[in-house]
C-alpha cells in the first residue's frame, strides 16, 4: 500500500479542516537563501511540520513519514477527509536570475490539483503538476526567473478524501528548463480535408486546422512519407504540398520516412512494392535515393526539413527481411544510407532514430547498444510512448533518461496520445475503447487527455542536462471522416483513433491543445 496510514494524527484533522484559507501568514524574518531540510530527514517520522518548512490550510494533512525516495523519510499530504494544504519554504537573499527546483514525487491521483510552485519570485508563478504514479518516484522540475532576490517554494494539494502525494529530495539551484518541441503528427490532414473533414476553433468557428493548432501554441509538425501508397496520400507530392502550409504557419517540420507503401511499426516493416525484388545492395541505394529525392525537393521549394526520422518504430529493423535486427550489419548499412542522404541535402539537419515501447529500458538499451556497436550514425533518439501499452510513467522516465545519458543524445517523444472519450463516432471500433484499458489516474475525458499531455511533457522537460526536446502528439487531426480510414487500400475502412484526436466529435479544438503552451 502506498497511501500513508494515519492513526494518532487523525485526531488533529477536524480542527485543521476547520481553518479558513485566507491570506498566507507573514514570512519569517529568519528566511535563508538556501533550501533547508530538502529530504525531510531532520525530524524523523511523525513530524507535524518539517523543520525549515511552514504549513497553511488543513495542516493536519501535511506531515513527515517513513519511506523516502533516497533517505528514510518523505513529506506526505493525506487525509481521510477532503483537504487543502500548502507546505512551503521562503527564501530570501537570492541572486537574481534563472533558478530551477527539482523534486521527486509520487501521487495516487484524484485531487482537484496537486502541484509544486515557485511564487513571489518577482516573475510569473510557475507550477508543475504531480504526475499520477502510485509506486515509482517521478522527477519533476519547476523553473523560475527570480527578479526580487526572493522566492517561495510551495507544495500544494487541493484534494478529496483519501487522496495522497509524496514529495522528497528537493533541490533549488541556478539553471532553467524548457521544451523546444510542442508538435503534432498531422499526416492524415490532407486526406481528411479532401474527404470533407472540417475543423473548428474552441468557439466553433470553422478554420484551417493548422492555423488553429498554431494559435494554440503548436510549433512543429510531423509528416510521414510512404513510397507509393494505394490512396495517393502521404507520398512525396502530398508531403511537399503540406510542408508549404506548415512552413507558412511558421512551424518547423519533421519528416518521418517509413520506407514502405503502408504502415511501418514494430509488427510490420514491409518493403515498398517497387523495391520488392531488390538485392540488399540495391535496397541501400533505394533508401538513399528516396530519402534524398524527397528532402531535396522540400529544400528546393523552400521548406527544408528541420529534423528527419530514418525509419518509423524500427524496434525490429526495417525493410524486412534484409533490414531485420536479425542482421544488424545490413540494418546498419540501410540506416546509414538514409543518414548520408539527409546530410547530403542539408548537413545541419538532425537525424532521429525512432523506437516504440518508450517504457522498455532493456529493449531500448539492447537496440541502441547494437546500433552503436555496428556504427550506426544518428543525432537524436525518438521514442513512442503510449501509457496504455508501453509501461508506467516511471518506466517511461527511466528509459528516456537512460537513453539520453547512455548515448549522450537529445531525446523526444515521437508519438503519444490519449482518449478524451471512449465511444466511437464512426462504425469502426476504437483502438482504446474500454475503461480498463486506460492509465490509472487519467480518465477518458477532456481533462484526462489534457493532464496526460502536460505530465508527459513535464517528464521530458525533466531529462537531465537539457536533453529533453519535447513531444509530438500523434495524429491530432485524424477525426472520423468517411473515406479517411486506416487502410489506404480500402476506402471504406474506418478510423479507430478519432477519440484520441485533438478535435472533438463536434470538430472543435479540445482543451488538451493547452499543452502546446508548455514551457
Amino acid at each position: 500500500m502506498f497511501h500513508p496510514r494515519r492513526t494518532l494524527r487523525v485526531l488533529l484533522l477536524p480542527l485543521a479542516a476547520g481553518l479558513a484559507l485566507t491570506a498566507l501568514p507573514a514570512q519569517t524574518a529568519q528566511a535563508a537563501s538556501t533550501l533547508t531540510n530538502t529530504g525531510f530527514e531532520s525530524d524523523g517520522g511523525g513530524a507535524a511540520t518539517p523543520a525549515g518548512w511552514s504549513e497553511y490550510g488543513s495542516t493536519g494533512a501535511s506531515y513527515v513519514e517513513s519511506g523516502g525516495h533516497s533517505g528514510s523519510y518523505r513529506l506526505s499530504h493525506y487525509s481521510s477527509a477532503a483537504y487543502k494544504v500548502e507546505t512551503y519554504q521562503y527564501l530570501s537573499g537570492l541572486t537574481n536570475g534563472n533558478h530551477k527546483l527539482t523534486a521527486w514525487v509520487r501521487s495516487g491521483g484524484g485531487q482537484n490539483s496537486a502541484y509544486i510552485a515557485l511564487k513571489n519570485c518577482g516573475s510569473s508563478e510557475q507550477r508543475t503538476d504531480l504526475p499520477v504514479s502510485a509506486s515509482g518516484w517521478i522527477r519533476i522540475v519547476v523553473p523560475i526567473n527570480v527578479t526580487n532576490n526572493q522566492c517561495t517554494i510551495s507544495i500544494n494539494s487541493d484534494a478529496n478524501a483519501g487522496n495522497w502525494i509524496n514529495v522528497d529530495d528537493l533541490s533549488f539551484t541556478s539553471g532553467t528548463s524548457s521544451t523546444s518541441i510542442h508538435g503534432a503528427d498531422i499526416s492524415s490532414l490532407a486526406k481528411s480535408e479532401a474527404k470533407g473533414g472540417v475543423y473548428k476553433n474552441s468557439s466553433g468557428t470553422t478554420g484551417d486546422a493548422l492555423a488553429i493548432l498554431k494559435s494554440s501554441g503548436m510549433n512543429y509538425a510531423r509528416l510521414k512519407v510512404w513510397v507509393n501508397p494505394a490512396d495517393g496520400y502521404n507520398n512525396k507530392t502530398r508531403v511537399l504540398a503540406t510542408a508549404k502550409r506548415i512552413k507558412a504557419q511558421g512551424m518547423k517540420l519533421l519528416v518521418d520516412f517509413h520506407y514502405s507503401d503502408t504502415w511501418a511499426d514494430p509488427g510490420a516493416q514491409s518493403k515498398p512494392s517497387a523495391w520488392a525484388g531488390h538485392s540488399y545492395s540495391q535496397l541501400r541505394t533505394d533508401v538513399y535515393n528516396h530519402t534524398y529525392d524527397v528532402l531535396n525537393a522540400l529544400k528546393a521549394q523552400g521548406t527544408t526539413a528541420d529534423m528527419v526520422q530514418v525509419g518509423n518504430e524500427i524496434n525490429g529493423g526495417m525493410l524486412w527481411s534484409e533490414g531485420s535486427t536479425d542482421n544488424w550489419t545490413q540494418l546498419a548499412g540501410l540506416l546509414n544510407s538514409g543518414y548520408d542522404a539527409v546530410k547530403k541535402v542539408n548537413s545541419s539537419t538532425p537525424v532521429a532514430l525512432h523506437l516504440a515501447k518508450g517504457g522498455d529500458l532493456s529493449g531500448t538499451r539492447w537496440w541502441f547498444d547494437s546500433a552503436v556497436s555496428n556504427g550506426v550514425k544518428f543525432d537524436v533518439i525518438g521514442l513512442s510512448y503510449y501509457g496504455y501499452w508501453h509501461g508506467s510513467l516511471y518506466d517511461f522516465q527511466t528509459t528516456l533518461d537512460d537513453a539520453a545519458s547512455r548515448y549522450g543524445k537529445p531525446v523526444f517523444v515521437a508519438e503519444t496520445a490519449y482518449p478524451f472519450r471512449l465511444d466511437s463516432e464512426d462504425s469502426h471500433e476504437n483502438i482504446i475503447d474500454l475503461a480498463g484499458e486506460l492509465v490509472s489516474g487519467y480518465p477518458a475525458s477532456t481533462a484526462g487527455q489534457t493532464r496526460w499531455m502536460k505530465d508527459i511533457t513535464s517528464i521530458v522537460e525533466a531529462v537531465p542536462n537539457g536533453r529533453g526536446l519535447g513531444v509530438f502528439y500523434w495524429e491530432a487531426t485524424w477525426t472520423a471522416v468517411n473515406g479517411n480510414g486506416w487502410d489506404p487500400t480500402d476506402a471504406a475502412s474506418g478510423n479507430g483513433w478519432e477519440n484520441q484526436a485533438l478535435f472533438g466529435y463536434d470538430d472543435r479544438a479540445l482543451p488538451a491543445m493547452a499543452w502546446f503552451n508548455h514551457r
